[in-house]
Parts: structure tokens; sequence; C-alpha cells
């Protein structure tokens, strides 16, 4: 009767330390910020993302936001177009040329038209939209060849930490109408 030699011990991955990532790493402050806005609108009621918009030098905070539909009744009012405004109001100019938004969602039609009339340089974002993102993954209005100005993308900065928040949310939230009074 042949015995069977027992199984060996398996060996543990060694814990791995992911390699740097000199385009993503740069902007992970940056987002964290705009984190914590989108945190701020989640405690509004409204989808929590948030936005960070840096002065050419790719540091200095000119403007933050985050969604304000509920707050506010404007459904224009997204964490980035709110964002561009007071950066432009900061600046005293609409042209934010030289300028980087930071913002945890990819943007929309609205927000990725918002940023090419205002010229930013550079748009990171964290979360990707697969439902209606306009920086690359259902459309890519902000890099449309037949637009006079096309800013940089930079996508999927701290990605899941972005995403966590929104699938939450959408997890949680009772969207059916509430009854008015009258």
């Amino acid at each position: 009767m042949a015995v069977t030699p027992p199984e060996p011990e398996p060996v543990p991955d060694p814990v791995s330390v992911p390699e740097p990532d000199p385009v993503r790493d740069p902007w992970k402050p940056p987002m964290r910020q705009a984190l914590a806005e989108a945190g701020l609108a989640a405690v509004g009621g409204d989808v929590p993302v948030g936005a960070v918009l840096l002065a050419p030098d790719g540091t200095t905070v000119l403007a933050t936001a985050h969604n304000e539909r509920e707050l506010t009744g404007d459904p224009t009012a997204h964490a980035e177009v709110l964002a561009i405004r007071r950066a432009a109001q900061a600046l005293g100019h609409w042209r934010l040329t030289g300028c980087t938004l930071v913002v945890t969602l990819e943007p929309c039609t609205m927000c990725a038209g918002a940023v090419v009339q205002s010229r930013l340089d550079r748009v990171v974002y964290g979360a990707r939209d697969d439902k209606a993102g306009a920086a690359g993954s259902l459309w890519d209005v902000i890099r449309d060849r037949r637009l006079n100005h096309r800013p940089e993308v930079i996508s999927e900065v701290l990605a899941q930490d972005c995403a966590e928040p929104l699938t939450r949310f959408f997890r949680d939230t009772d969207f059916r109408p509430r009854p008015t009074l009258g």
C-alpha cells in the first residue's frame, strides 16, 4: 500500500506594495479633498459628488464644491459647474487656462461642456460613469476633435474610494415620489 505524502503547506503570497503611478499619484490628495466635499452632498440628500478646482500651480485650491441640486432646486448645480463658477469668480475671469478640475465622478455631458467652455487644461476624475459619463466612458465630449479646446483627462484616481459612496447612496436612497399636501 502506497503512502501519499502530505500536501506541502501553501506559501503565502508576499504582501505586494503597489508600484508608484506617476500619472495618478499626484492627484490623490486633491481627490481626497473632493471626497470630503462629496460627503457634504450626501448629508444634504444629494448624489455624493465633490469637486476641487486647482490653480495652474496644481496645488492652490481656487474652489471646492459638491452637488447642491436638492439644496437649491437647481438642476445645473452639479459639483463641477459650481466649482467652475466659484473659481472664475475668484480669478475675476471665465478663462481657467492652466487650471485642473478634480472630481469624484466622471463628468456628465453638461459638466463636460462647462469644462471645455471654461478652457480648463485638465480634468481628473475618480469613478467612471458608464451610464452618463462624457469624459471617455459613454461619450467623450471633453476630447472631441471637433471642438477648439480639448483638456487632458486623467481617469480613475482613487476609483474605488470614489465609487463606494455613490454605490451606497443609490443602494440606500428611496427615490419614490413623496406625497404632497394640498
